[in-house]
């Protein structure tokens, strides 16, 4: 019976013109392999049957929506902005293994860029990451898990339907700002990034109208704003925080690591272990705010020394912005940490343009001209 009353709903939102979906058949259609994510030959195994829909819009989304409401089916949704990797991965797995279904965003939202930062050159990989969600998805089936059940991929008009985003202070647009949490370490070198994030990931939730929201750890102080913005704003889903994704040495996954290349990917391991000094202060019963970062800015400090010394074609330079102690609910500076209730330990560094490159070099997506900015955390957990 409630197959036969799914079949309905879905034959409904078929006829109406609303619902566009891009590089997706409706089971209404009589071409349902054309629903594969991958854009070669869809599979046609009868132990995987690809289910996961992509929309560009928002009706139909709502629709898909409605119908799993109908059936008692819960939703995870994993923001992304695409250029997905294992990060992305491991919180759809996540996701998958706490809801029935998944959705996954794919937007590179311009309000939580700066005038001149790195929007034009974010790395766009869409044919990619579909590979990916649809291998993944296939993982997904043989565990008996969730499944990705829709992508979705708007495009600015359809997220600003009103006006054009505007990344200028103090801006023309409907946003939502978190103050004074926006404007503390991330949100001081980056000033519309938190309002951006906030203000993309309100609309997002009032899409998908999820019961899970995923993010990473690795994006900590994001992390902190988005349980403010959903116990502030009284919204009906739980925020799950995933571990930090990391190379075999502590780099942390980001999609800007694509740029980096050799040289500059070396060097920047440098902030996770300045972090790391910091952390074994902690564990070794400092509590003070200069006991605990001083080797951290001590060996950032070092290699900062080495590197401006080596020669050009060599030396992978770097600024730092912050060392941070901080409160894990207010992200506010601490003089001295309450180990009842712990702290985060963070910091950003920006990795400058590769100086005269070498013939043959592997310098990453922009031949090493763009620079990158690294972030990374340590959580200190509260002693009991």
């Amino acid at each position: 019976m409630l197959q036969l009353l799914r079949h309905q709903l879905v034959r409904r939102a078929c006829r109406s013109s609303s619902a566009r979906f891009a590089r997706v058949i409706p089971r209404c259609s009589p071409k349902p392999a054309a629903r594969d994510l991958s854009t070669t030959v869809p599979l046609r195994s009868s132990a995987f049957a690809p289910q996961t829909q992509i929309f560009h819009d928002v009706a139909g989304l709502r629709q898909l929506r409605k119908d799993l409401l109908l059936n008692n089916r819960t939703v995870g949704l994993v923001p992304t902005m695409g250029a997905l990797h294992e990060g992305h991965l491991s919180l759809v797995r996540q996701a998958a293994s706490e809801n029935t279904d998944v959705f996954v965003s794919v937007y590179v939202n311009p309000t939580q860029f700066g005038l001149n930062e790195d929007l034009a050159s974010y790395p766009k990989t869409w044919e990619s990451d579909m590979r990916m969600l649809h291998a993944l998805d296939r993982e997904l089936a043989s565990l008996s898990h969730g499944r990705v059940s829709a992508v979705f991929a708007p495009n600015t008009k359809t997220m600003y339907p009103t006006l054009p985003p505007d990344s200028s202070i103090p801006g023309v647009g409907s946003f939502i700002e978190m103050r004074p949490l926006g404007q503390l370490l991330e949100g001081a070198s980056r000033p519309v990034f938190f309002r951006g994030v906030a203000t993309v990931c309100m609309k997002l939730f009032n899409i998908c109208a999820p019961d899970r929201v995923y993010f990473g750890q690795k994006d900590i102080q994001q992390t902190v704003v988005i349980r403010r913005l959903v116990k502030d704003f009284h919204l009906n889903m739980e925020v799950k925080i995933g571990p930090t994704q990391r190379e075999e040495d502590g780099l942390a996954l980001s999609s800007r690591n694509v740029y980096l290349g050799l040289r500059r990917r070396n060097v920047g391991i440098a902030l996770n272990q300045s972090l790391r000094k910091a952390e074994e202060q902690y564990k070794s019963g400092k509590r003070k705010r200069g006991d605990i970062l001083w080797p951290a800015m001590a060996h950032a400090d070092r290699i900062q020394l080495e590197q401006d010394s080596m020669d050009p074609a060599k030396r992978a330079r770097f600024e730092v912005d912050y060392i941070s102690l901080a409160d894990p609910v207010t992200m506010e500076e601490l003089e001295e940490m309450d180990e009842t209730r712990g702290a985060i330990l963070s910091g950003a560094i920006k990795m400058l343009p590769v100086e005269s490159p070498r013939d043959g070099e592997e310098l990453g997506v922009g031949g090493g001209l763009i620079p990158v900015r690294l972030i990374d955390n340590i959580v200190l957990d509260p002693v009991a």
